[in-house]
């Protein structure tokens, strides 16, 4: 408790009160470091709840600009924002939200050459980019840098959940299951259309980066049962949740049999 100020344990007073948060949980909040990859549909909501808990440091990864289409689901933009860079807008709404909180800005498009340098700079990454390319690209670095990730996407009226800790062993000895163990293979380009074709349910967008915001902050306090080889899916049509289980795959190319061998 004596890293945090009196206006702070006020602040979170309610974090505070709750046993399995308490003081020692608040205070490992705010000597984290977590790297959003992307400040979109997900990255919105999910910024806002952590600023909002506390957290240390949020660096945001992200090239684009605020567009009108955008603000149907990206909370965290308003109009004046249009044509801003969302980093900046993002940095800004925690700045209004809680001065504790430290922005560090990454207007860039996350890439195999740089992923590995902005991975290396944290404690734990939450990727709520809309492309596959990014998913496969963090996820990697991730796994090399022995980092923890927080994995979300969305669909028009479905989004899904995990967590990533393929750089530990499960009680069980066997490896962790990397995102290539879930997801072996991107799929072909335009099998998949993007929210600008198909669309998107906004609220969607919003639960879903609440619960990877719940997620970020269940994995850096320690309470409760995470998503490490667990997939959370949700269907908005039905409000129905499911979660289903995966393990290590042998075959994948990062930590699988073949790789750990030449390693």
């Amino acid at each position: 408790m004596t890293s945090l100020s009196s206006d702070e344990i006020e602040r979170y007073a309610r974090h505070i009160v709750l046993r399995d948060v308490g003081g020692p949980g608040q205070a490992r909040l705010k000597a984290a470091r977590v790297l959003v990859v992307g400040a979109g549909g997900l990255g919105a909501p999910l910024i806002q709840y952590l600023a909002a808990a506390g957290l240390g440091t949020i660096g945001v990864v992200d090239d684009d600009t605020v567009s009108l289409s955008n603000l149907q689901r990206q909370v965290i933009h308003g109009t004046p924002d249009i044509g801003r860079p969302k980093v900046e807008s993002a940095a800004a709404a925690v700045a209004r939200l809680n001065p504790h909180v430290r922005v560090e800005t990454h207007a860039l498009r996350l890439s195999a050459d740089n992923a590995p340098a902005l991975v290396a700079g944290y404690d734990l990454v939450a990727d709520g980019s809309d492309n596959f390319s990014t998913r496969y690209t963090v996820s990697d670095a991730c796994f090399r840098a022995g980092k923890p990730l927080v994995t979300a996407a969305l669909g028009q009226f479905d989004g899904s959940l995990t967590t990533i800790r393929a750089h530990e062993t499960g009680p069980d000895g066997r490896p962790n299951p990397t995102y290539r163990c879930l997801f072996p293979e991107p799929p072909p380009a335009g099998a998949v259309p993007t929210c600008a074709e198909a669309g998107v349910l906004g609220a969607l967008a919003g639960l879903m980066g609440s619960l990877m915001a719940l997620e970020v902050i269940r994995e850096i306090t320690g309470f409760g049962e995470g998503l490490v080889g667990r997939l959370l899916m949700v269907d908005a049509r039905s409000l129905r949740f499911e979660t289903l289980a995966y393990a290590w795959d042998p075959e994948n190319p990062l930590s699988g049999t073949a790789a750990r061998r030449s390693s």
